[in-house]
């Protein structure tokens, strides 16, 4: 039988309401009642009535997802923190895709609130800076965290790395083992952190005194192909080719790196290529990827926390990022 609120009240020794209190998570709750009640939960495997915590406290326990973004690694991270977060906090994390250019999106997601009645949204970019979408859960009270928001950060709040910083020093440390064409292969055009880290690398040049070559900026959209695709531009170039390339996230860096082994080019000493984010992927390529590390899951953790918690909208973090040297760069030969 499945074990009720009222043995887990008489194992511990206090009231249903104590028991009810500890399991929300509320604070003023004594550290030795929370442990009997804690260990008597776990003694006895009680889990919880979504339906009756709904109904106590006019709370769903349940955060939603939003994402909109090619890469599976990336919504693995997103999702991997987000739930643990939720977890450790007594949520359940509802993963909701996103197509940010469907006219249907808005609605879409206010149907899953009307169904779920979750009790707050996290927005991964590119969704975090959807304006109708905004309009729309500013409308109706909907609390959301931000991941990485363009502007207006004191909306709500808010969580992101430095991108632009990021790829200025990856490119300061191309051109700083030699390189001078230095390529850079974009994201998709209307995710702001293709464009922040495409502005670090700009930068980055400038500071260097080296002429920005627009035949060396190539679009790609996050994913594999593309990166393979962007590759085989840049090498088309000849003489005029880079000599190192920068894939504004790992897939495409990965895709980068296919295409100069069937090409036959060697990585690095005839070609550096480094990426972005440091999945699972930079370290399964060979050899293995120079990248920035940027911590997904953290991200995604810290945006739940602001909901669980109830941040305030102009609570804005921003959280360190690395530079990982590994295979794939060198000095340009000769």
């Amino acid at each position: 039988m499945r074990a009720t609120i009222r043995e887990v009240s008489e194992a511990a020794g206090v009231s249903i309401k104590t028991v009810s209190r500890v399991l929300n998570k509320e604070r003023y709750v004594r550290e030795d009642t929370r442990k009997r009640v804690e260990d008597a939960v776990e003694r006895l495997g009680y889990r919880p009535s979504a339906a009756a915590r709904m109904l106590a406290g006019r709370r769903s326990f349940q955060i939603g997802l939003l994402c909109d973004n090619p890469g599976p690694q990336y919504i693995y991270e997103t999702q991997a923190g987000a739930r643990d977060r939720c977890q450790s906090g007594g949520y359940r994390m509802i993963y909701q895709p996103c197509d940010t250019g469907s006219e249907k999106m808005v609605a879409e997601v206010m149907a899953l609130i009307d169904e779920t009645h979750v009790d707050g949204l996290i927005l991964s970019p590119p969704v975090s800076d959807h304006a109708l979408l905004l309009a729309a859960l500013d409308q109706r009270g909907i609390p959301y965290a931000r991941i990485a928001p363009g502007d207006q950060q004191d909306r709500a709040p808010s969580v992101e790395i430095d991108d632009a910083a990021a790829a200025r020093e990856m490119t300061q440390r191309l051109i700083a083992l030699g390189h001078r064409r230095v390529a850079f292969v974009l994201g998709p055009a209307d995710h702001l952190a293709s464009q922040r880290r495409a502005a670090g690398y700009r930068a980055a040049l400038s500071d260097a005194g080296i002429a920005l070559d627009d035949a060396l900026v190539v679009s790609g959209r996050f994913d594999f192909p593309s990166g393979r695709t962007a590759a085989e531009q840049l090498l088309d170039l000849g003489p005029a080719a880079p000599t190192a390339i920068f894939a504004g996230n790992d897939a495409m860096a990965a895709g980068v790196l296919a295409v100069a082994h069937e090409r036959g080019i060697s990585v690095p000493h005839d070609l550096s290529i480094v990426g972005f984010d440091d999945f699972e992927v930079a370290q399964m390529v060979w050899p293995p990827l120079t990248t920035v590390r940027q911590p997904i899951r953290e991200l995604s953790a810290i945006a739940a926390g602001f909901l669980i918690d109830g941040a305030e909208p102009d609570m804005h973090l921003l959280l360190d990022y690395q530079l990982v040297e590994r295979g794939t760069t060198a000095p340009p030969r000769g």
